[in-house]
């Protein structure tokens, strides 16, 4: 019998994207188009020489198939254009020129598929002394200021994991560029070329770090700041079991609840004295110190002093707010996140696990 609510598309239902095969923030926008909805086809090269082939495949390669082509070859040089012809966009990663070199550069793409949206991304973008050099994520960042502004004021800056370059200033700028390319193609029935630097995602990312420095309210300093570990109610603390909780107490009301957290006199600090900042942090240590973090986490469950556990990726699986929410998902016997966002309409989950596909299935793909 059929339910009486039938379940919406989702949002991306009918996209059709050529995804090239690579590393980096491109299969990551992959997966999240293909949790969206969108058909994605993942275009990989031979097997045996594919990228992510042992790591990210059954995560980063989730509900979308692939196809393995030798783009050195004609007769698959032309098999790709003949797909490219048919989708509605195109993400690749290469350094400049690869493509072009593979037959399959914006011109030949453009001129079969006028309305097609094709996103390039890479660190350094298309154009610069830099765009046809090496880099990865830790290049991509400091350049832009962001990963000088990272760590104690006593050390190297400190290592982020890739998430600020690849994923924020690459993945996620890729994304919204194909989506608002696609918006503009609707109206006007032309496709472009979008240039995806993650330099210049990672600079748009630290729009509020230059208003702050335009109103001095920024030191050039590391570690002197509000947001970079320097005040006291805004840090990580080490606990009596060696792990950690993390303390965003910005505003006065929730820092006065973490005082009360702490059994502290309400007036024993004024929160904005930097002056006061070394000895309200010897106090803040000393206290976390005196108990394990899952009892300071139990101290404040049900307050707002924003006083969390740090947890490991292990423990984040089974936090009861994460798993009432299903934030993550267990597929084949593998723990991976969900799909993301929540749509009111039209619910989501990681789509159908990927599928091999022949030459001869992709000529008859998106045939219709």
């Amino acid at each position: 019998m059929k339910s009486p609510h039938p379940v919406s598309p989702k949002p991306l239902a009918g996209l059709r994207v050529i995804e090239m095969d690579g590393i980096g923030p491109v299969p990551l926008a992959g997966m999240l188009l293909s949790d969206l909805g969108a058909d994605v086809l993942r275009i990989a090269r031979p097997p045996g020489n594919s990228a992510w082939q042992d790591i990210g495949g059954s995560v980063l390669h989730r509900g979308r198939p692939c196809v393995h082509l030798d783009l050195k070859i004609p007769a698959d040089q032309q098999a790709a254009l003949a797909t490219i012809a048919r989708a509605d966009g195109l993400i690749e990663g290469f350094r400049p020129g690869v493509m072009e070199r593979l037959g399959l550069g914006p011109l030949p793409c453009l001129a079969t598929n006028p309305r097609l949206v094709y996103v390039r991304l890479t660190g350094w973008g298309q154009s610069g002394p830099l765009s046809l050099r090496a880099g990865h994520d830790i290049n991509y960042i400091s350049l832009t200021g962001v990963l000088e502004a990272i760590g104690p004021a006593n050390q190297p800056p400190a290592v982020p994991l890739n998430m600020i370059g690849d994923y924020a200033g690459g993945t996620m700028f890729a994304v919204l560029g194909l989506l608002a390319a696609l918006f503009a193609a609707r109206e006007s029935g032309k496709g472009q070329v979008i240039d995806v630097a993650m330099t210049d995602g990672v600079a748009a990312l630290s729009a509020m770090f230059h208003a702050f420095r335009a109103s001095g309210f920024w030191k050039a300093e590391r570690h002197a700041n509000l947001l970079d570990g320097a005040a006291p109610y805004y840090r990580c603390y080490r606990c009596s079991d060696g792990k950690f909780v993390a303390v965003g107490a910005l505003e006065p009301q929730f820092f006065a609840l973490l005082l009360e957290g702490l059994s502290l006199p309400h007036d024993m600090f004024v929160q904005a004295d930097r002056s006061g900042w070394p000895h309200m942090a010897e106090i803040f240590e000393a206290k976390f110190a005196a108990k394990s973090r899952d009892e300071w986490a139990e101290v404040f469950a049900l307050t707002d002093a924003c006083v969390t556990p740090v947890l490991s990726f292990e423990e984040a699986l089974n936090h009861p707010h994460n798993r009432a929410r299903g934030t993550f998902v267990t597929r084949e016997g593998i723990a991976q996140p969900n799909a993301a966002p929540r749509f009111s309409a039209t619910p989501l989950g990681p789509a159908d696990e990927p599928s091999e596909m022949g030459r001869g299935a992709l000529a008859n793909l998106w045939a219709v």
